[in-house]
């Protein structure tokens, strides 16, 4: 007899985010057929092959109106939330009180300083009962808070620059190494997915293509998941954000002073052995860089350093995709933690 396939549901799936997710969980082998929910308009009365026609075939895939009762009948375990920020804070409450797991894609609960939250704005009914739940948000980042989530309730899945950065900096920042009285640079490029797929003046083609420009320069929203996932203050990090003229994908550089001298054995040690078992992080050897080439259309953060001679001044370089690692695969990848299987179910 075959084991109880574990039931799913996602919120925003026509957006870039959730179809990458829609389709991960399709063809997941210890799912039930997900549900795809829309939040009023008329969405709910066109199946998703409309909006995607690449995953057209002879099984339809509806959209239907969001309601607790139909997430109720339909027995799902999991809701998994690819919605606007200020969505995701205002359904999460009712989503735990009914039983469900939550993984939410947003910023909504990702922040445990409310300082760092303060950039969204958010306005909640209950005060403190989203004060419960920013404290008890696990932060879906693996590599780093695996233990937490396996019995986690809420899995806030981390933004996609703050992976590729936190990522490379956390296990050097761990060690020792950094010397933080220096400050850390953080240049960091990502495709116009990034941006969500509502377009804006600013990522239409004819501002995109041929271009390259940075953007919200001291006032990133993922700035405050770095500083507090990192182990940095504000003072102690740069992080400057570029839109590149490339649909997906993540390159970050980040410059380090450390405080000590150290060999490129060491630093490609440490990275290594924080990393130890992870199924989804690649560490290159010294000199040898990431492309965003190498790691498109995978789950993979990849990460390669080079160290200046004097042994004082280190470079990383990260990349990823920012719809998988960044978004859509992480988010798998924290059900596969959730529920005890291996990480790289599903991909």
């Amino acid at each position: 007899m075959s084991a109880v396939k574990v039931r799913t549901a996602v919120l925003g799936v026509t957006g870039y985010a959730g179809f990458e997710l829609a389709k991960l969980l399709l063809r997941h082998p210890k799912l039930e057929t997900p549900l795809f929910l829309s939040r009023g308009g008329d969405a709910a009365s066109h199946p998703l092959e409309d909006y995607y026609p690449e995953i057209g075939g002879a099984v339809s895939h509806p959209l239907e109106p969001f309601t607790w009762e139909l997430l109720n009948s339909r027995g799902i375990d999991v809701l998994f939330l690819a919605t606007p920020h200020e969505l995701s804070r205002e359904l999460v409450p009712g989503a735990l009180a009914r039983g469900l797991r939550v993984v939410d894609l947003s910023g909504a609960w990702r922040l445990k300083q409310a300082a760092h939250r303060e950039v969204y704005g958010f306005e909640d009914q209950d005060a403190a009962a989203a004060a419960e739940l920013d404290r008890t948000a696990v932060y879906g980042l693996p590599e780093l808070h695996r233990e937490e989530i396996r019995g986690a309730k809420l899995v806030a899945n981390p933004g996609c620059y703050a992976t590729s950065v936190i990522v490379a900096l956390a296990p050097l920042v761990r060690a020792g190494l950094v010397d933080k009285a220096r400050g850390v640079v953080c240049d960091c490029k990502s495709g116009v997915s990034g941006a969500g797929k509502k377009p804006t003046p600013k990522t239409h083609f004819v501002e995109v293509a041929d271009n390259f420009s940075a953007y919200s320069v001291f006032g990133h929203r993922h700035t405050g998941e770095i500083l507090e996932q990192a182990g940095l203050d504000a003072d102690e990090l740069i992080f400057t954000p570029h839109l590149l003229p490339i649909p997906r994908g993540i390159l970050s550089t980040i410059y380090i002073g450390l405080a000590k001298p150290a060999t490129s054995s060491e630093i490609e040690a440490v990275l290594r052995g924080f990393y130890d078992g992870a199924q989804w992080v690649r560490i290159y050897g010294h000199g040898k860089l990431p492309q965003i080439q190498y790691s498109l259309r995978t789950n993979f953060c990849d990460v390669g350093f080079q160290l200046a001679p004097d042994g004082k001044r280190l470079i990383v370089v990260s990349c990823l995709d920012n719809l998988m690692k960044g978004a859509a695969g992480q988010a798998l990848q924290n059900l596969n933690v959730m529920y005890g299987w291996s990480e790289k179910e599903g991909f």
